[in-house]
């Protein structure tokens, strides 16, 4: 039976993780440490299986903002990053604004903002926002400023306008790198809203884990952050596979058969 490498390379990502949590349920029983400190991945999973229920809203909520500032910052950064990625000028000059801002912690931002639009979803979303926006700004630009000078010569000889060469060789050559910046951007995003969440909300998975950790119920804790990673990974898969479908012919061919 032929397997193509690309389900191989799942298969041992798979036995990594089965792995890692084997070795982890272990040492919780061989070295005995105590479930406050670490808990069992098992009891892990068992509450998050029991509380589903109760979890479920909070994770809806939690996917909701992730969203929204998600879709707002894609929004933006496209725009500044084209902006910064077609003009030199505008690089010279909105760059390093750009990395500055990216440079402050954004848990220093969450205060403003509950300031500003008082707790709950706002300043989650805004904070969702305001941390995904600079990786989609720089691969947006650096994808149009890769349009080689040559290209674009010969396409002004041919009696191709900016506009043209813009639409038909900048833009496609920036989708790669744009698609890239999303999945690196939602996961982002989670970090920024659930930041926001154990700060000022009072519905969310950050806010759950807050709970959890003042009444000491570090399982549930635990049951956050799995309940996080899978979100997240759920939609790295899905922008992955989107970018595959629309940018197929930038990424090498993974799936030739081996034996």
């Amino acid at each position: 039976m032929k397997l193509t490498r690309r389900t191989r390379d799942h298969i041992k990502s798979a036995a990594c993780i089965v792995a890692m949590f084997v070795v982890w349920e272990l040492a919780c029983v061989a070295f005995r440490i105590s479930p406050i400190v670490l808990p069992r991945p098992t009891a892990v999973i068992s509450t998050l299986i029991v509380q589903m229920p109760a979890l479920w809203p909070h994770i809806l909520q939690t996917l909701a903002t992730t969203m929204l500032g998600f879709l707002l910052g894609t929004v933006i950064g496209v725009a500044l990053g084209a902006f910064v990625g077609v003009s030199r000028s505008a690089y010279n000059t909105a760059y390093p604004l750009l990395v500055g801002f990216s440079s402050i912690p954004k848990v220093a931002v969450v205060p403003i903002f509950v300031l500003w639009f008082g707790s709950g979803t706002v300043p989650a979303v805004l904070t969702a926002m305001t941390t995904c926006i600079f990786p989609i700004v720089v691969n947006v630009a650096t994808g149009l400023a890769t349009t080689e000078p040559e290209m674009e010569d010969v396409l002004k000889a041919l009696g191709a306008s900016r506009r043209q060469v813009l639409w038909n060789v900048s833009l496609p050559r920036a989708m790669p790198y744009f698609f890239a910046s999303l999945k690196v951007a939602v996961t982002l995003a989670f970090v920024g809203t659930v930041l926001s969440e154990t700060v000022a909300a009072n519905r969310g998975i950050g806010t759950v884990m807050m709970m959890a950790t003042a009444s000491f119920d570090v399982p549930l804790v635990f049951a956050g952050l799995f309940a996080l990673a899978l979100l997240g990974i759920l939609l790295y898969v899905v922008f992955a596979g989107i970018e595959q479908r629309v940018c197929g012919w930038a990424t090498r061919k993974q799936d030739l058969a081996v034996a």
